[in-house]
């Protein structure tokens, strides 16, 4: 393997394990890099089976689950993994997931921001340094808090010279667009999520109907709660 994942947890025990038999075996060491993950806690507490606090990925995405206050889309939960090294520990709040959802959000808005952007003949920021900034990063163990610490830096930027208090030439504008899809689509996997309810109508509907369900489990009716999922899940939704 060029790259084998795993749990901290594991190294000690199953991946010394993997070696051994491999270099037994076939004499040869089995793989070039290991990548080896913290563990995830919730709000402090380490996620296990025995503690009740897991979350299947269907849980996170609809708010499923007696520690959830809502459901978080998928790109945003992605996005709120990405603000922690992955040799850290991970720790899931309500909080942290709502805080990193706007985070998205802001994210997303700036990049559609830099599609209309106007250019000027002189820039007043260093988009070059920017970038090397990002690369240095992932090139640092894959340190992607601090690509997104730097991407946020641009996204200052981009609503700066949207403002008209900062300026960029047409050359540097691309490289802000190249950079931003580079480093948010292609290597972070962010993308712009799209609603499917539909008309405006139709989502302040749905949203009434989330807001009575959310009601319903503040006040413990999980039976209509669990019914309005259930009834939701059947459209699709």
């Amino acid at each position: 393997f060029d790259i084998h994942g795993g749990g901290m947890d594991l190294a000690a025990t199953h991946h010394t394990n993997e070696i051994a038999q491999s270099q037994g075996c076939n004499h040869t060491n089995p793989v070039n890099y290991w990548m080896h993950a913290n563990m995830l806690t919730v709000n402090g507490v380490r996620m296990s089976k025995s503690a009740g606090n897991g979350f299947l990925p269907g849980e996170l995405f609809t708010g499923n689950h007696p520690l959830l206050q809502k459901g978080y889309s998928p790109m945003s939960v992605r996005f709120f993994m990405m603000q922690t090294h992955y040799r850290s520990t991970l720790d899931f709040s309500n909080e942290a997931l709502q805080a990193s959802e706007k985070g998205f959000a802001k994210l997303m808005s700036a990049m559609e921001t830099l599609n209309s952007l106007k250019h000027s003949p002189v820039s007043s920021v260093n988009c070059t340094e920017l970038s090397k900034n990002c690369y240095a990063a992932m090139n640092d163990d894959f340190n992607s808090p601090v690509v997104i610490a730097n991407l946020f830096e641009g996204v200052r930027i981009i609503n700066s010279v949207h403002a008209g208090t900062e300026t960029l030439t047409e050359q540097d504008i691309l490289l802000l667009k190249k950079l931003f899809n580079d480093f948010v689509i292609d290597i972070l996997g962010l993308k712009i999520e799209k609603s499917e309810t539909g008309s405006t109508a139709l989502k302040e509907v749905m949203q009434v109907i989330l807001d009575l369900r959310a009601e319903a489990k503040s006040k413990k009716d999980f039976a209509t709660s669990d019914k309005i999922r259930d009834e939701l899940l059947k459209h699709n939704i």
